[in-house]
């Protein structure tokens, strides 16, 4: 039977087209979330679920649009999760994009942090909410 140990959520925008924030720089990845999940009294196989969402407003173009997710605080820490949607030219509504995944066996820190960060590959891409990431971590 698995033991709860923590949870914890990053709310960055709750709403629907509340935030307005440019991607100014292609392919660089902008912090959308983080949590730190406290790990006292893990036991054997641990592990963490995480989800999210982030909403963007593309342009009129071929957009690709890529999620990642890293443990630690930077971009450049062991990436945990990654994924890449494309987004066709006729799509002119925000687009949400939602997603989850897991990591399992992480090492039993004090504090396992996560960071979720979205890009673009094309200039004119705009997050304007609801932006979301949350997780958990439980062990054996």
């Amino acid at each position: 039977m698995s033991t709860f140990l923590d949870a914890r959520t990053s709310q960055n925008a709750s709403l629907a087209n509340s935030i307005a924030i440019p991607i100014l720089v292609l392919n660089t990845p902008q912090l959308f979330g983080q949590i730190g999940l406290q790990t006292a009294g893990a036991g054997a196989n641990p592990r963490v679920q995480f989800k999210g969402t982030v909403s963007v407003q593309l342009p009129l173009a071929l957009a690709g649009i890529t999620i990642t997710v890293v443990r630690g605080t930077l971009a450049t820490d062991p990436v945990i999760y990654s994924a890449t949607s494309t987004f066709d030219l006729s799509v002119l509504a925000p687009q949400v994009i939602t997603f989850s995944g897991n990591d399992f066996n992480p090492p039993i820190l004090p504090q396992l942090t996560y960071t979720a960060f979205v890009s673009s590959n094309l200039l004119g891409t705009i997050r304007v909410g609801p932006e979301n990431f949350d997780g958990f971590v439980v062990s054996d």
